[in-house]
Protein backbone atom coordinates (compact mmCIF):
# COMPACT_ATOMS: atom_id res chain seq x y z
CA UNK A 1 0.00 0.00 0.00
CA UNK A 2 1.48 3.22 -1.10
CA UNK A 3 0.72 6.66 1.83
CA UNK A 4 -0.42 8.93 1.71
CA UNK A 5 -4.09 7.58 0.41
CA UNK A 6 -6.24 10.11 -1.44
CA UNK A 7 -9.78 10.18 0.02
CA UNK A 8 -11.36 8.39 -2.74
CA UNK A 9 -9.21 5.42 -1.54
CA UNK A 10 -9.80 5.90 1.89
CA UNK A 11 -12.74 3.47 1.74
CA UNK A 12 -12.00 1.64 -1.25
CA UNK A 13 -8.42 0.63 -0.45
CA UNK A 14 -7.05 -3.50 0.43
CA UNK A 15 -6.95 -2.86 3.99
CA UNK A 16 -8.71 -5.64 5.93
CA UNK A 17 -12.17 -4.34 7.74
CA UNK A 18 -10.39 -5.13 11.26
CA UNK A 19 -7.67 -1.91 10.40
CA UNK A 20 -8.64 0.63 13.20
CA UNK A 21 -9.54 4.32 12.14
CA UNK A 22 -10.96 5.74 15.20
CA UNK A 23 -10.99 5.73 19.06
CA UNK A 24 -12.26 6.32 22.40
CA UNK A 25 -12.03 5.98 26.05
CA UNK A 26 -14.77 3.18 25.54
CA UNK A 27 -14.40 1.64 21.98
CA UNK A 28 -12.51 1.09 18.83
CA UNK A 29 -13.97 2.05 15.52
CA UNK A 30 -12.73 -0.30 12.51
CA UNK A 31 -12.52 0.32 8.93
CA UNK A 32 -15.03 -1.75 8.45
CA UNK A 33 -17.75 -0.41 10.21
CA UNK A 34 -16.49 2.99 8.96
CA UNK A 35 -17.57 1.32 5.38
CA UNK A 36 -21.16 0.31 6.87
CA UNK A 37 -21.96 3.76 8.56
CA UNK A 38 -20.95 5.65 5.41
CA UNK A 39 -23.09 3.59 3.04
CA UNK A 40 -26.57 3.44 5.37
CA UNK A 41 -26.20 7.21 5.45
CA UNK A 42 -25.14 7.39 2.06
CA UNK A 43 -28.31 5.59 0.97
CA UNK A 44 -30.70 8.05 2.82
CA UNK A 45 -28.65 11.09 1.84
CA UNK A 46 -29.16 9.94 -1.93
CA UNK A 47 -32.84 9.89 -1.68
CA UNK A 48 -32.87 13.60 -0.51
CA UNK A 49 -33.33 16.50 -2.92
CA UNK A 50 -31.01 19.09 -1.51
CA UNK A 51 -27.74 18.93 -2.85
CA UNK A 52 -25.87 20.95 0.08
CA UNK A 53 -25.63 19.66 3.68
CA UNK A 54 -24.20 21.46 6.99
CA UNK A 55 -22.19 18.89 8.97
CA UNK A 56 -22.52 19.72 12.68
CA UNK A 57 -20.75 17.05 14.44
CA UNK A 58 -18.02 17.58 17.21
CA UNK A 59 -17.65 13.67 17.27
CA UNK A 60 -14.94 13.33 14.72
CA UNK A 61 -15.78 9.94 13.52
CA UNK A 62 -19.37 10.56 13.00
CA UNK A 63 -17.74 13.95 11.61
CA UNK A 64 -15.82 11.83 9.04
CA UNK A 65 -18.83 9.29 8.40
CA UNK A 66 -21.03 12.71 7.56
CA UNK A 67 -18.42 13.83 5.38
CA UNK A 68 -18.09 10.39 3.52
CA UNK A 69 -21.50 9.93 3.25
CA UNK A 70 -22.42 12.99 2.10
CA UNK A 71 -19.41 12.85 -0.67
CA UNK A 72 -20.21 9.93 -2.14
CA UNK A 73 -24.00 10.62 -2.50
CA UNK A 74 -23.23 13.06 -4.91
CA UNK A 75 -23.90 15.64 -2.56
CA UNK A 76 -21.74 19.25 -0.89
CA UNK A 77 -20.50 18.96 2.02
CA UNK A 78 -20.86 22.48 4.06
CA UNK A 79 -19.28 23.27 7.20
CA UNK A 80 -20.58 26.37 8.83
CA UNK A 81 -17.83 25.80 11.46
CA UNK A 82 -20.27 26.03 14.68
CA UNK A 83 -23.48 24.49 15.52
CA UNK A 84 -25.73 26.97 17.03
CA UNK A 85 -29.33 27.24 16.05
CA UNK A 86 -29.64 30.73 16.22
CA UNK A 87 -27.05 31.37 13.59
CA UNK A 88 -27.85 28.03 11.14
CA UNK A 89 -31.06 29.52 11.30
CA UNK A 90 -30.02 33.10 9.96
CA UNK A 91 -27.87 31.02 7.54
CA UNK A 92 -30.18 28.51 6.47
CA UNK A 93 -29.79 29.72 2.76
CA UNK A 94 -26.12 28.35 2.68
CA UNK A 95 -27.57 24.78 3.02
CA UNK A 96 -30.65 22.82 2.00
CA UNK A 97 -30.15 20.31 5.40
CA UNK A 98 -28.02 19.01 8.33
CA UNK A 99 -26.16 16.39 9.22
CA UNK A 100 -25.38 16.21 13.06
CA UNK A 101 -24.62 13.92 15.71
CA UNK A 102 -27.26 15.72 18.55
CA UNK A 103 -30.79 16.80 18.31
CA UNK A 104 -30.94 20.20 17.19
CA UNK A 105 -34.33 22.54 16.69
CA UNK A 106 -34.33 22.83 13.06
CA UNK A 107 -37.13 22.73 10.80
CA UNK A 108 -36.08 22.07 7.47
CA UNK A 109 -34.49 18.66 6.19
CA UNK A 110 -32.22 16.72 9.42
CA UNK A 111 -30.07 13.69 9.69
CA UNK A 112 -29.12 12.50 12.69
CA UNK A 113 -25.79 10.57 12.08
CA UNK A 114 -25.75 7.49 14.93
CA UNK A 115 -23.32 4.21 13.90
CA UNK A 116 -25.22 2.22 11.58
CA UNK A 117 -24.82 -1.40 13.55
CA UNK A 118 -24.78 -4.52 11.26
CA UNK A 119 -27.83 -3.24 9.10
CA UNK A 120 -27.86 -4.53 5.63
CA UNK A 121 -24.82 -3.14 3.64
CA UNK A 122 -25.38 -0.77 0.33
CA UNK A 123 -22.97 -0.74 -2.13
CA UNK A 124 -20.67 2.87 -2.24
CA UNK A 125 -21.70 4.65 -5.73
CA UNK A 126 -18.42 6.09 -7.31
CA UNK A 127 -16.57 9.44 -6.04
CA UNK A 128 -17.13 12.12 -8.23
CA UNK A 129 -13.63 13.20 -9.46
CA UNK A 130 -14.58 17.15 -9.36
CA UNK A 131 -16.02 17.11 -5.57
CA UNK A 132 -15.32 19.65 -3.01
CA UNK A 133 -16.82 21.31 0.31
CA UNK A 134 -17.46 24.78 1.47
CA UNK A 135 -16.40 25.95 4.46
CA UNK A 136 -16.79 29.77 5.73
CA UNK A 137 -14.80 32.26 7.79
CA UNK A 138 -15.32 36.02 8.59
CA UNK A 139 -15.36 38.33 5.60
CA UNK A 140 -13.85 42.02 5.54
CA UNK A 141 -18.34 42.87 5.69
CA UNK A 142 -18.61 40.52 8.36
CA UNK A 143 -20.85 38.71 6.60
CA UNK A 144 -19.56 34.53 6.63
CA UNK A 145 -17.51 34.31 3.52
CA UNK A 146 -17.88 31.06 1.40
CA UNK A 147 -13.98 29.50 0.86
CA UNK A 148 -14.80 26.27 -1.86
CA UNK A 149 -12.42 23.73 -1.14
CA UNK A 150 -11.44 20.76 -4.04
CA UNK A 151 -10.94 17.44 -2.12
CA UNK A 152 -8.16 17.00 -5.00
CA UNK A 153 -6.61 20.36 -2.71
CA UNK A 154 -7.17 18.92 0.48
CA UNK A 155 -5.42 15.69 -0.05
CA UNK A 156 -2.11 17.87 -1.73
CA UNK A 157 -1.92 19.50 1.49
CA UNK A 158 -1.86 15.96 3.01
CA UNK A 159 0.40 14.93 0.58
CA UNK A 160 2.80 17.58 1.76
CA UNK A 161 2.19 17.59 5.51
CA UNK A 162 2.81 13.43 4.93
CA UNK A 163 6.27 14.08 3.03
CA UNK A 164 7.58 16.47 6.13
CA UNK A 165 6.25 14.37 8.99
CA UNK A 166 5.25 10.63 8.14
CA UNK A 167 8.18 9.25 9.98
CA UNK A 168 8.22 10.48 12.88
CA UNK A 169 3.98 9.89 13.24
CA UNK A 170 4.49 6.05 12.44
CA UNK A 171 2.44 3.91 15.21
CA UNK A 172 0.76 7.00 16.28
CA UNK A 173 -2.72 7.83 17.48
CA UNK A 174 -3.81 11.56 16.66
CA UNK A 175 -5.92 13.70 19.08
CA UNK A 176 -6.97 17.02 19.25
CA UNK A 177 -8.08 20.24 21.10
CA UNK A 178 -9.01 21.64 17.64
CA UNK A 179 -12.70 21.00 15.98
CA UNK A 180 -12.80 19.33 12.60
CA UNK A 181 -15.10 21.81 11.79
CA UNK A 182 -13.04 23.99 10.83
CA UNK A 183 -9.85 23.44 8.05
CA UNK A 184 -7.05 23.19 10.90
CA UNK A 185 -9.06 20.69 12.35
CA UNK A 186 -10.42 19.37 9.26
CA UNK A 187 -6.53 18.99 7.71
CA UNK A 188 -4.73 17.42 11.05
CA UNK A 189 -7.85 15.58 12.43
CA UNK A 190 -9.24 13.78 9.50
CA UNK A 191 -7.31 14.10 6.43
CA UNK A 192 -3.88 13.45 7.83
CA UNK A 193 -4.64 10.37 9.96
CA UNK A 194 -6.93 9.00 7.11
CA UNK A 195 -4.10 9.45 4.85
CA UNK A 196 -1.57 7.67 6.86
CA UNK A 197 -3.66 5.26 8.27
CA UNK A 198 -3.35 6.51 11.68
CA UNK A 199 -6.57 6.10 14.45
CA UNK A 200 -8.25 9.42 14.93
CA UNK A 201 -9.42 10.04 18.95
CA UNK A 202 -13.36 10.68 18.27
CA UNK A 203 -13.46 13.18 21.22
CA UNK A 204 -12.27 16.96 21.38
CA UNK A 205 -9.93 17.71 23.97
CA UNK A 206 -11.23 20.51 26.36
CA UNK A 207 -9.27 19.90 29.40
CA UNK A 208 -5.46 18.46 29.97
CA UNK A 209 -6.98 16.40 32.31
CA UNK A 210 -8.20 14.14 29.53
CA UNK A 211 -4.59 14.14 27.72
CA UNK A 212 -3.56 12.78 30.84
CA UNK A 213 -6.41 10.18 30.93
CA UNK A 214 -5.10 8.84 27.43
CA UNK A 215 -3.71 5.23 27.05
CA UNK A 216 0.00 5.24 28.44
CA UNK A 217 0.50 1.80 26.38
CA UNK A 218 -0.24 4.34 22.74
CA UNK A 219 1.78 6.80 21.39
CA UNK A 220 -0.03 10.42 20.10
CA UNK A 221 0.07 13.10 17.89
CA UNK A 222 -1.36 15.64 19.41
CA UNK A 223 -3.14 18.80 17.67
CA UNK A 224 -3.80 21.65 19.77
CA UNK A 225 -3.49 25.53 19.77
CA UNK A 226 -1.93 28.19 21.57
CA UNK A 227 -4.46 29.06 23.85
CA UNK A 228 -4.74 24.93 24.95
CA UNK A 229 -1.09 25.05 24.98
CA UNK A 230 -0.75 27.54 27.99
CA UNK A 231 -2.96 25.66 30.20
CA UNK A 232 -1.42 22.40 30.73
CA UNK A 233 -1.11 21.25 34.04
CA UNK A 234 2.46 19.64 34.63
CA UNK A 235 0.79 18.38 37.84
CA UNK A 236 -0.49 15.43 35.84
CA UNK A 237 1.04 12.38 34.11
CA UNK A 238 1.61 13.16 31.00
CA UNK A 239 0.96 11.38 28.32
CA UNK A 240 3.39 9.70 25.16
CA UNK A 241 3.74 12.33 23.07
CA UNK A 242 5.49 12.19 19.77
CA UNK A 243 4.95 15.69 18.30
CA UNK A 244 2.52 18.70 19.46
CA UNK A 245 1.34 20.51 16.31
CA UNK A 246 0.18 24.13 16.98
CA UNK A 247 -1.71 26.74 14.81
CA UNK A 248 -4.51 29.35 14.91
CA UNK A 249 -1.86 31.76 16.41
CA UNK A 250 1.28 33.73 17.83
CA UNK A 251 2.62 30.71 19.83
CA UNK A 252 4.61 32.71 22.83
CA UNK A 253 8.22 31.44 23.63
CA UNK A 254 7.05 30.64 27.14
CA UNK A 255 4.27 28.88 26.30
CA UNK A 256 6.17 26.83 23.82
CA UNK A 257 8.69 26.31 27.17
CA UNK A 258 5.93 25.10 29.15
CA UNK A 259 4.14 22.64 26.55
CA UNK A 260 8.04 21.34 26.32
CA UNK A 261 8.47 20.88 30.02
CA UNK A 262 5.46 18.39 30.41
CA UNK A 263 5.09 16.44 27.15
CA UNK A 264 8.86 16.60 26.43
CA UNK A 265 8.40 17.83 22.82
CA UNK A 266 8.60 21.16 21.15
CA UNK A 267 5.71 22.02 19.01
CA UNK A 268 5.56 22.36 15.39
CA UNK A 269 4.08 25.36 13.86
CA UNK A 270 2.02 25.58 11.15
CA UNK A 271 1.15 28.95 9.48
CA UNK A 272 -1.43 29.10 6.83
CA UNK A 273 -5.40 30.29 6.69
CA UNK A 274 -8.83 28.83 5.36
CA UNK A 275 -8.39 30.59 2.25
CA UNK A 276 -4.67 29.67 1.52
CA UNK A 277 -4.25 26.12 3.22
CA UNK A 278 -0.93 25.53 4.71
CA UNK A 279 2.05 27.98 3.87
CA UNK A 280 4.75 27.38 6.33
CA UNK A 281 5.96 25.56 8.89
CA UNK A 282 8.60 25.86 11.85
CA UNK A 283 10.46 23.59 15.16
CA UNK A 284 9.79 25.58 17.69
CA UNK A 285 13.05 24.92 20.14
CA UNK A 286 13.94 28.66 20.52
CA UNK A 287 12.12 31.93 20.64
CA UNK A 288 13.27 33.49 17.33
CA UNK A 289 13.03 30.78 15.07
CA UNK A 290 11.99 31.80 11.03
CA UNK A 291 8.96 30.21 9.44
CA UNK A 292 10.38 27.58 6.11
CA UNK A 293 7.82 28.05 3.18
CA UNK A 294 6.10 24.50 2.55
CA UNK A 295 7.49 23.23 -1.17
CA UNK A 296 5.66 25.17 -4.01
CA UNK A 297 4.76 28.10 -1.88
CA UNK A 298 5.57 31.78 -2.89
CA UNK A 299 5.39 34.80 -1.80
CA UNK A 300 5.33 37.84 -4.02
CA UNK A 301 5.44 41.80 -1.97
CA UNK A 302 2.52 43.79 -3.33
CA UNK A 303 1.31 47.11 -1.51
CA UNK A 304 3.01 47.00 1.60
CA UNK A 305 1.86 43.10 2.22
CA UNK A 306 2.34 40.25 0.36
CA UNK A 307 0.55 37.97 -2.50
CA UNK A 308 1.12 34.10 -1.82
CA UNK A 309 0.86 31.75 -4.47
CA UNK A 310 0.91 27.94 -3.92
CA UNK A 311 -0.40 24.52 -5.06
CA UNK A 312 -3.30 24.64 -2.52
CA UNK A 313 -4.60 27.83 -3.72
CA UNK A 314 -7.32 27.50 -6.93
CA UNK A 315 -6.60 31.55 -7.91
CA UNK A 316 -3.98 31.34 -10.09
CA UNK A 317 -2.94 34.78 -9.41
CA UNK A 318 -3.01 33.79 -5.75
CA UNK A 319 -4.00 35.66 -2.25
CA UNK A 320 -2.91 38.91 -0.93
CA UNK A 321 -2.27 37.84 2.91
CA UNK A 322 -3.94 39.63 6.20
CA UNK A 323 -0.42 39.27 7.89
CA UNK A 324 2.92 41.32 7.43
CA UNK A 325 5.82 39.39 6.77
CA UNK A 326 9.44 39.89 7.09
CA UNK A 327 11.78 37.87 5.07
CA UNK A 328 15.55 36.66 5.63
CA UNK A 329 17.90 35.94 2.79
CA UNK A 330 17.54 32.40 2.53
CA UNK A 331 14.18 32.95 1.97
CA UNK A 332 12.64 32.00 5.44
CA UNK A 333 10.72 34.81 7.15
CA UNK A 334 9.29 36.55 10.26
CA UNK A 335 5.44 37.06 10.90
CA UNK A 336 4.95 40.32 12.46
CA UNK A 337 0.89 40.47 13.28
CA UNK A 338 -2.27 40.91 11.36
CA UNK A 339 -3.49 43.78 8.84
CA UNK A 340 -6.74 44.63 8.45
CA UNK A 341 -10.13 44.31 9.63
CA UNK A 342 -9.97 40.43 10.91
CA UNK A 343 -7.79 39.79 14.41
CA UNK A 344 -7.33 36.75 16.32
CA UNK A 345 -8.09 36.42 19.79
CA UNK A 346 -6.67 33.02 21.62
CA UNK A 347 -6.63 31.67 17.77
CA UNK A 348 -10.43 32.40 17.08
CA UNK A 349 -10.91 34.96 13.81
CA UNK A 350 -12.49 37.88 15.23
CA UNK A 351 -14.42 40.19 12.55
CA UNK A 352 -14.81 43.83 14.02
CA UNK A 353 -17.07 44.55 10.96
CA UNK A 354 -19.23 41.79 12.06
CA UNK A 355 -19.35 43.10 15.84
CA UNK A 356 -20.12 46.29 14.94
CA UNK A 357 -23.25 44.68 12.51
CA UNK A 358 -24.66 42.88 15.39
CA UNK A 359 -24.55 46.14 17.68
CA UNK A 360 -26.25 48.52 15.09
CA UNK A 361 -29.27 45.52 15.04
CA UNK A 362 -29.72 46.56 18.39
CA UNK A 363 -32.21 48.62 19.66
CA UNK A 364 -31.22 52.24 20.19
CA UNK A 365 -27.69 51.54 18.69
CA UNK A 366 -27.19 54.30 16.07
CA UNK A 367 -23.32 53.98 15.82
CA UNK A 368 -20.27 51.43 16.87
CA UNK A 369 -17.26 51.40 16.29
CA UNK A 370 -15.04 48.00 17.17
CA UNK A 371 -11.62 47.84 17.93
CA UNK A 372 -9.04 45.14 19.53
CA UNK A 373 -7.49 46.28 23.17
CA UNK A 374 -4.17 45.14 24.62
CA UNK A 375 -4.12 45.25 28.39
CA UNK A 376 -1.62 43.98 30.42
CA UNK A 377 -0.75 41.17 27.29
CA UNK A 378 -4.26 40.32 27.60
CA UNK A 379 -6.25 41.21 23.69
CA UNK A 380 -9.95 41.76 24.36
CA UNK A 381 -12.63 43.92 22.20
CA UNK A 382 -13.67 47.17 23.22
CA UNK A 383 -16.36 48.63 21.27
CA UNK A 384 -17.72 52.93 21.24
CA UNK A 385 -21.12 53.26 20.83
CA UNK A 386 -23.58 56.09 19.93
CA UNK A 387 -26.78 55.49 21.48
CA UNK A 388 -30.53 56.86 21.55
CA UNK A 389 -31.56 59.44 24.44
CA UNK A 390 -33.35 56.41 26.45
CA UNK A 391 -30.11 54.04 25.77
CA UNK A 392 -28.58 56.72 27.13
CA UNK A 393 -30.40 57.77 30.07
CA UNK A 394 -30.25 53.76 31.29
CA UNK A 395 -26.80 53.94 30.46
CA UNK A 396 -26.08 57.24 32.48
CA UNK A 397 -28.41 55.15 35.79
CA UNK A 398 -26.53 52.11 35.73
CA UNK A 399 -24.21 51.59 32.98
CA UNK A 400 -23.07 47.71 34.27
CA UNK A 401 -26.74 46.82 33.99
CA UNK A 402 -27.03 48.07 30.63
CA UNK A 403 -23.83 46.28 29.25
CA UNK A 404 -25.07 43.29 30.30
CA UNK A 405 -28.23 43.73 28.60
CA UNK A 406 -26.07 44.51 25.57
CA UNK A 407 -23.98 41.32 25.98
CA UNK A 408 -26.53 39.18 26.66
CA UNK A 409 -28.38 40.06 22.98
CA UNK A 410 -25.31 39.69 21.63
CA UNK A 411 -24.50 35.98 22.80
CA UNK A 412 -26.08 34.14 20.12
CA UNK A 413 -24.59 35.53 17.40
CA UNK A 414 -20.65 35.73 18.72
CA UNK A 415 -17.96 33.56 19.59
CA UNK A 416 -17.09 34.36 23.61
CA UNK A 417 -13.90 35.90 22.80
CA UNK A 418 -16.03 38.06 20.49
CA UNK A 419 -17.87 39.57 22.75
CA UNK A 420 -16.92 43.29 23.80
CA UNK A 421 -15.78 43.59 27.41
CA UNK A 422 -15.04 47.37 27.09
CA UNK A 423 -17.30 49.55 26.44
CA UNK A 424 -18.35 53.56 25.69
CA UNK A 425 -20.64 55.81 24.96
CA UNK A 426 -19.75 58.55 22.91
CA UNK A 427 -21.84 61.69 21.69
CA UNK A 428 -19.91 60.84 18.20
CA UNK A 429 -17.06 58.56 16.94
CA UNK A 430 -14.46 60.40 15.60
CA UNK A 431 -13.19 60.27 11.48
CA UNK A 432 -10.36 62.49 9.67
CA UNK A 433 -10.62 64.46 6.68
CA UNK A 434 -11.63 61.47 4.31
CA UNK A 435 -14.28 60.03 6.73
CA UNK A 436 -12.41 57.37 7.78
CA UNK A 437 -11.75 56.48 11.48
CA UNK A 438 -8.45 56.05 13.00
CA UNK A 439 -7.52 53.34 15.24
CA UNK A 440 -4.95 54.92 17.53
CA UNK A 441 -7.94 58.25 17.78
CA UNK A 442 -10.46 55.58 18.96
CA UNK A 443 -7.86 53.55 21.00
CA UNK A 444 -7.76 57.10 23.47
CA UNK A 445 -11.41 56.56 24.59
CA UNK A 446 -10.44 53.78 26.31
CA UNK A 447 -7.11 54.95 27.86
CA UNK A 448 -8.38 55.83 31.34
CA UNK A 449 -8.56 52.36 32.20
CA UNK A 450 -11.96 52.18 33.22
CA UNK A 451 -13.21 48.73 34.00
CA UNK A 452 -16.29 48.96 31.62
Amino acid sequence: MTLPLPLSHWLTSDRPDTTPVACSAERLWTLGQLRNDVSGHCAWLKRQEGQRWALCSDDSYLFLVALLATLYAGKTPVLPGHNRPSLLKEQSALFDGILSDGELPWDGPFRRITPRGNDEKHPLPELKGDAVLELFTSGSTGQPKRICKSITALDAESALLAARFRETLANCRVVSSVSPLHLYGLTFHIFLPMALGLPLHTATIAWPEQLAALDAQQRYLFISSPAFLKRLDTQLVAPRVAMIVSAGGALHWHDAQHAHGWLERWPDEIYGSTETGILAWRHRCEEDVTWLPFPGVTFTAEDGGYRVTSPLIAEPSGLLLDDELRFTPDLRFHLLGRRGRVVKIAEKRVSLAEIERRLLALDGIRDAAALLLTRNGRQSIGVLLVVDDARRQAWQRASGAQIQSWRQALRPWLEPVALPRHWRVVDDIPVNSMNKRIDAQLQEFFNDHDAR
